[in-house]
């Protein structure tokens, strides 16, 4: 059976600033979906990640499909209302344009989907990020796809032995580079040392079959200019020829840093969070969730909270450790952000501005 798997996600307004989405908002997101459901969907999960709302959708209608797409839109204009009337915090700011137009790709709302042929124990994972960008997810992905050190099944797995395809997005340009593994892991290695610019877009098994789809859009690139971090999500494929759920969730641990946290303007550590955490008020650290699901004829088991066992305590301990160290740094690089990349440069290039007019020749000083 073909099956699509959509997750769709957005930012429309959190309860005091960027914590979460009212109760109200995550209902109303809901209904729409469910009165969409009947002879569109074959099934459906509404959650969030801090304050961003994902909606995860089966379907047979394909990638890319209009009515799909329109459907989440529809779902987060709508309940753009209800955050308009709460007062909530950044009402509707990830929706950018005024109306939709067949896509939701490149209107603000983050896309992962893939079109797959199911098979007898699907299986997936939707990691879902919050208060950072796409390219935080480079280095779990090579983790999973590249290095032997993180998972022994790049070894002992023949499928993966004779690696993947990556698909890289130059978020800068919109162009793709296909690099096959493992001739052109140095290449890749090389792009993913720079995740503000290139970003992991998709992953294909050695058969041409996708196994992996992540959000890139930059939303800056979309608003013309630095507005919010952009969150990303992905599907991961999971067991038999592709990794281990536990392969794939594992690249998560030991947290690397990331751009992102408060203001958009600082590097600190991805910290695994339960499903449907909160964002930290100290700092507002970035966090990514995992949602493991089983799929037969598109209905869904799950989700399964991947981050949700008590082994990760651990990992949160450690991702809360480093960002102290890192933020104790204050507001000197690499603790923030270079000022291309900060989210309120316009405000840094305004001082810098004004300290430029203060300089003049050592001689006449």
């Amino acid at each position: 059976m073909k099956v699509t798997v959509s997750a769709i996600k957005a930012d429309i307004g959190a309860i005091g600033g960027h914590t979460r989405p009212s109760d109200e908002l995550l209902h109303s997101v809901t209904k729409t979906v469910q009165e969409f459901a009947p002879n569109n969907l074959l099934d459906y999960y509404v959650g969030f990640t801090g304050d961003d709302i994902h909606i995860v959708m089966s379907h047979e209608g394909g990638t890319d499909n209009s009515k799909i797409h329109k459907l989440a839109w529809d779902a987060f204009t709508e309940a753009t209302k209800i955050a308009k009337a709460q007062g909530l915090y950044g009402a509707g700011q990830d929706l950018l344009k005024d109306a939709f137009s067949g896509n939701v790709r490149g209107m603000g709302p983050g896309v992962a989907e893939i079109e797959m042929v199911e098979r007898p124990s699907e299986v997936f994972c939707i990691f879902a990020a919050d208060k950072t960008e796409p390219g935080a997810f480079n280095f779990p992905f090579w983790r999973i796809f590249v290095d032997a050190g993180s998972n022994t099944g790049l070894l002992i797995n023949e499928s993966l032995a004779g690696g993947v395809m990556f698909r890289i997005m130059d978020v800068m340009s919109g162009k793709v580079a296909d690099l096959k593994m493992w001739n052109d892991k140095p290449e890749l290695e090389a792009a993913l040392m720079y995740p503000g610019r290139y970003v992991v877009h998709s992953v294909f098994g050695d058969e041409g079959e996708q196994i992996l789809s992540a959000s890139t859009d930059r939303l800056h690139n979309i608003a013309g200019t630095y507005v919010v971090k952009d969150d990303p999500i992905a599907i991961v494929r999971t067991q038999k020829n592709y990794p281990a759920t536990e392969e794939a969730g594992s690249a998560f641990n030991d947290p690397h840093f990331v751009a992102g946290n408060t203001r958009g303007s600082h590097h600190m550590p991805l910290m695994p969070v339960k499903i449907n955490s909160s964002a930290s008020i100290n700092y507002s650290i970035p966090i990514v969730s995992c949602l493991v699901f089983s799929m037969n004829n598109g209905k869904f088991t799950g989700p399964h909270d991947g981050f949700g066992t008590a082994y990760w305590d651990f990992q949160r301990m450690q991702a809360a450790e480093r960002a102290m160290i890192m933020r104790n740094q204050g507001f000197v690089h690499p603790a923030t952000l270079v000022p291309e990349e900060l989210e309120y440069n316009k405000g840094y290039e305004a001082r810098i501005s004004k300290l430029k007019s203060k300089f003049k020749d050592l001689e006449k000083s």
